[in-house]
């Protein structure tokens, strides 16, 4: 049932969000707001380990991941994850509109949520399910799937934090400088301020081995573009260089052909003896 009234009181002049609030759906805290999409966007777009192939590689943002047979309703919605190894499309045909484990049988290797007022708590791991209920986020990737690796970066904050499956208990990973290299994967993950959907801000972006950020493919397209600007202005330049040399030679020759007429005129031959 909606509700009439904001439980929240907001400030004057200030635009209502999701976080302020209810949703239509009782208990549903309502889609993901603008950059959520876009960090998921970028992350699939610049998602590309080199040990798989386009067609091995399932990257997904909000998509339900069914888990557990016995309860086959209960299921997460990670706002971005990876799995490596299968393919990217259903029965290899059809877009998936799910993700059910126990007809995969291969677990994603990495999950991404993104810190929002509303799930923070469950998405740290501060929240334990009760029994016969649905467990909460950490306790799925943890102990129901073993998610391999879990990060958890607050876009409010910027602060990005990353948990390594050790043991079968996630151990906070050191995130040097905003960064972190995934061996398996032949790939890294890192904070980077740059431009991505005209928003200039800090960015989780996936980076080679050279330290080199993947491209989406409209930075490719840029990228070729400059390339072939910087082509055009190299060949031009070698242009008025080559005309450059030619005026020289073009002078260089008229001054002979000068000096030439003023030996005839002086009546000196081309062998510098004076005529008899």
């Amino acid at each position: 049932m909606y509700e009439a009234k904001p439980s929240i009181a907001l400030k004057q002049n200030s635009l209502p969000t999701m976080y302020d609030l209810p949703s239509e759906e009782v208990g549903d805290s309502g889609l993901p707001d603008q950059y959520h999409f876009w960090q998921g966007e970028l992350l699939s777009e610049t998602f590309a380990p080199p040990p798989y192939p386009d067609t091995d590689v399932l990257v997904a943002c909000d998509l339900n991941l069914y888990y557990d047979l016995e309860h086959p309703l209960w299921y997460k919605r990670p706002d971005w994850f990876a799995v490596v190894g299968v393919d990217r499309f259903y029965q290899k045909t059809e877009p998936r509109l799910s993700y059910v484990m126990w007809q995969e049988q291969v677990k994603p290797f990495v999950i991404v949520e993104l810190l929002s007022p509303s799930t923070q708590k469950e998405d740290l791991g501060l929240m334990r399910g009760k029994k016969g209920k649905p467990p909460y986020k950490w306790e799925v990737y943890e102990e129901i799937l073993q998610v391999p690796y879990y990060v958890v970066f607050d876009g409010h904050s910027n602060q990005l934090r990353l948990f390594k499956l050790i043991n079968g208990r996630y151990q906070a990973e050191t995130v040097g400088h905003g960064e972190y290299w995934f061996a398996d994967l032949d790939l890294g993950l890192k904070l980077v301020f740059c431009q991505y959907k005209d928003l200039s801000r800090l960015w989780l972006r996936w980076y080679d081995r050279t330290g080199h950020l993947i491209l989406t493919a409209a930075e490719r397209v840029q990228q070729e573009q400059q390339r072939v600007e910087q082509e055009k202005q190299r060949a031009e330049v070698e242009k008025q260089r080559a005309e450059q040399e030619k005026q020289r030679a073009d002078l260089a020759e008229l001054e002979i052909s000068r000096l030439k007429a003023l030996l005839r005129q002086s009546g000196i031959g081309s062998d510098g003896a004076g005529s008899q």
